[in-house]
């Protein structure tokens, strides 16, 4: 299934309002109580993460009235989701940062048919960086085409996730992975939005990224623009992520996909 020319326009038209919704309050930290914590650590919502969400599910479904929605604010059922076409979305990537004002945060969708990726978009509203790839078609920055370095790891700028909401019991194996490849690698990075990551890798300024465990809508939109680009992102085994499951992510260049596999493992 390839989309058209004006279906992608119009998610894009759909992404950059929510950059708005995401930008229109200067503060959104100011209300403590627009402010609430799922499971795990520092796994925050505010209002502007269900405002986003819900404003990106009435307008896709506009567009494609048969689609369902995997998302992060609601129950999920894979299973169900796998069969036709499934919308995967993440209203805000990096919502510890959009509370913090750190500027780094993005909203993430991916529409996948029968459970494999066909089109993906992460925008950035801070840069205003419009990152989507459409199966076989390529990955694209604000329409232009976009490609994976070719650095190899002594080179490699590695950029990684804490797995933050598994902090107790995944720390030692973050931090111990991160420093095996800190030693090989020329230096590490972290940015705390997985979706802004991958992008990142797939446009060449930075060469991999990991994390331990990552939520479908977390990398869904990624894995197809990464891949698009000419890169590879797995599992730490090596294979591609089930539809609409958590896993771990290695995202790469290609160049140093294996090493890093080793380093991982």
């Amino acid at each position: 299934m390839i989309l058209s020319s004006e279906q992608q326009a119009q998610i894009g038209v759909l992404l950059r309002h929510c950059g708005e919704i995401m930008c229109a309050d200067p503060d959104p930290e100011h209300a403590k109580g627009e402010i609430t914590q799922k499971d795990g650590a520092a796994n925050y919502v505010t209002v502007y993460d269900v405002q986003v969400q819900t404003y990106l599910e009435n307008g896709l479904i506009q567009i494609f009235p048969a689609a369902k929605f995997i998302a992060e604010e609601q129950e999920n059922d894979p299973v169900s989701a796998a069969r036709g076409l499934c919308f995967v979305i993440d209203p805000i990537d990096g919502t510890t940062n959009f509370i913090h004002h750190m500027g780094a945060s993005a909203v993430s969708v991916a529409l996948f048919s029968d459970g494999e990726p066909v089109y993906g978009a992460v925008y950035d509203p801070y840069r205003k960086e419009l990152f989507f790839a459409l199966v076989g078609c390529g990955a694209y920055l604000n329409g232009k085409k976009i490609t994976v370095s070719d650095r190899d790891l002594p080179h490699a700028l590695v950029s990684l996730g804490t797995a933050p909401y598994n902090r107790d019991a995944l720390a030692d194996a973050v931090f111990d992975k991160a420093k095996r490849i800190f030693l090989h690698c020329a230096d590490i990075r972290r940015s705390g939005s997985a979706a802004l990551d991958i992008c990142y890798v797939a446009c060449g300024r930075t060469d991999a990224f990991f994390e331990e465990i990552l939520s479908p809508w977390d990398f869904a939109a990624g894995q197809l623009i990464v891949s698009e680009a000419g890169g590879r992102l797995t599992d730490y085994a090596g294979k591609k992520p089930e539809f609409g499951y958590k896993s771990a992510v290695l995202c790469s260049n290609g160049c140093v996909h294996d090493s890093l596999l080793q380093l991982l493992n």
